[in-house]
């Protein structure tokens, strides 16, 4: 009888991402390395640990030797080595191309501006305070100061209404060695994200458009179905599929939107990778996004993203302010019906994510109430 035959995913990067990735790996049997440290959240799971750093080419290097596709959980990588391995043979999926336009968002803004029927916020490079000088000129204050590299969840990103404000984020930013850009600060009526995969055989998966809000700059809830109208969510899902298409994506792809108070759509970031606001489909569509991302790196049939829920809300867990571990506190959140209680297993901190809760329900209000009451709950509000 012959041996079960084991595809293995060398991944960059062993956080929460890579954990959820872990549990759909271990359903479709296949193996999954993580470059990281011995901490980190997939590796507490029981993922297979590379130590090293994504900035290191020789970790790198024997990272992609270890597996039969090379992908990643977050963009914070050392791209000269990625081409490099490509180069050599490697399959790498996202291309490094793609990835640069996660890993820079000043070339993400330049390069989406150039493509027909999308659209970015009015943006320019700022070197020094006198360009944002210039651009406030032209398109007005207040204005949003970010990094080019390096930021996420609301870090590397400062709200400037005033000169004051904006010297301040030019310091924060020279004291952690930051290049930034400027954009307009745009008059929302809401933010929305969703998440579309293509395999190298150029099958195409997306899923549902789920709304979201930020606290802090880091993604507190997302909703589904999201409230805009059909037309903004039909427009959303080609704008998806044009764009996968059109920078070849092979593996899978957030894109955040602005909804502009006239009804518009902006893209406000990219990830190559799984996201935060995918972690709905876990409970609410056919396929997770772990699974997903999973079958579009090895080009295996993409599964049906489609929801299986009438409504479905998530909520994020974030560390309290008193420093208590919400796990402590599992019992009383799983008592809430309906509550999928997803923990990273991370050392708990003030401000640190630490999980989510996803409740799928009849309407979107009933499934935010109760994830709202277990997350709070998780947090020690309730």
């Amino acid at each position: 009888m012959a041996e079960p035959s084991e595809s293995t995913v060398a991944m960059v990067g062993a956080g929460q991402l890579a954990r959820m990735a872990w549990q759909a790996a271990i359903s479709l049997d296949l193996g999954l390395v993580c470059l990281g440290e011995p901490g980190d959240a997939a590796i507490r799971a029981g993922a297979q640990l590379l130590t090293g750093s994504a900035k290191d080419p020789a970790a790198l290097g024997e990272l992609a030797g270890r597996g039969d596709v090379l992908t990643f959980e977050h963009e914070l990588v050392d791209l000269d080595t990625v081409r490099a391995l490509e180069a050599a043979g490697v399959a790498v999926r996202p291309s490094a191309a793609v990835l640069e336009l996660a890993a820079d968002k000043l070339h993400q803004r330049r390069t989406l501006s150039e493509r027909p029927g999308l659209s970015v916020p009015a943006f320019a490079p700022a070197p020094n305070p006198e360009a944002v000088v210039d651009f406030v000129d032209q398109f007005g204050a207040p204005v949003v100061l970010k990094a080019v590299r390096g930021g996420y969840d609301g870090r590397g990103v400062w709200m400037c209404p005033d000169p004051e404000a904006v010297a301040a984020a030019f310091a924060d930013a020279a004291a952690g060695g930051l290049t930034l850009y400027v954009e307009e600060a745009v008059d929302l009526a809401g933010e929305a994200a969703i998440i579309v995969a293509r395999s190298p055989s150029g099958q195409v998966a997306v899923f549902p458009l789920v709304d979201t809000r930020q606290v802090d700059g880091m993604c507190r809830e997302v909703v589904l179905p999201s409230r805009v109208d059909p037309a903004t969510a039909e427009q959303a899902h080609t704008l998806a599929t044009r764009l996968a298409e059109a920078v070849g994506l092979e593996g899978l792809m957030a894109i955040e939107l602005f909804l502009t108070a006239d009804g518009g759509l902006l893209i406000n970031e990219l990830a190559l990778r799984t996201h935060n606001t995918g972690h709905i489909h876990t409970e609410a569509a056919v396929t997770s996004q772990f699974e997903q991302h999973l079958r579009a790196v090895l080009d295996l049939p993409l599964g049906d993203p489609s929801p299986r829920a009438p409504a479905a809300a998530m909520v994020n867990i974030v560390g309290p302010p008193d420093g208590s571990d919400p796990a402590d506190r599992r019992a009383h959140a799983l008592a809430v019906p309906g509550a999928h209680v997803h923990l990273y297993g991370k050392t708990a901190r003030p401000g640190r994510k630490l999980g989510h809760v996803t409740v799928c329900d009849d309407t979107p209000e009933d499934a935010l109430a109760r994830a709202r009451e277990a997350a709070a709950r998780l947090e020690g509000h309730a």
